[in-house]
């Protein structure tokens, strides 16, 4: 199942390297006990940007809790419904952040993107180089006319 936002025969993007060595991919429910410590560890700075749009993320999360949220992005992914991007280490023993590609309700827009990083990497060179990656990930490589960027 597709949705009328993407086209029915696009493939999203599995990998995509970022400069410094770090990686984006789909995030899953495997990935639960490395988003824990992301999400929690910077839990005030992301409820101060997703908190009012989406109520995320709670105050007392659990893991069961995360793994079913994880498991709800895998399967919005697969149906290109929305997409939820982690961003890892080489090695992927780190989540570092996430990117969200979500269809959008603004007139102006027909998809909106937002992304952020644990707080220790906030003004990192990781940070930096996720944010020039973006923009122009979503332009070259997403089949979007009017991406909206911000939440």
């Amino acid at each position: 199942m597709t949705t009328a936002w993407l086209p029915t025969d696009w493939q999203h993007p599995t990998r995509v390297e970022l400069s410094t060595g770090h990686h984006l991919r789909p995030i899953h429910a495997d990935d639960t006990e490395l988003d824990m410590p992301a999400v929690m560890g910077s839990r005030e700075r992301l409820w101060s940007i997703y908190g009012e749009a989406w109520g995320w993320p709670p105050e007392t999360m659990t893991a069961e809790q995360d793994r079913a949220d994880l498991q709800h992005h895998w399967d919005e992914i697969q149906a290109h419904e929305s997409f939820n991007y982690a961003l890892f280490d080489a090695a992927e023993t780190e989540l570092i952040g996430c990117v969200y590609i979500d269809p959008s309700n603004r007139p102006d827009a027909d998809a909106v993107i937002s992304w952020w990083v644990r707080d220790e990497y906030v003004e990192s060179p990781v940070e930096a180089a996720l944010d020039e990656l973006v923009p122009r990930w979503i332009s070259e490589d997403w089949p979007l006319e009017a991406p909206y960027f911000g939440i």
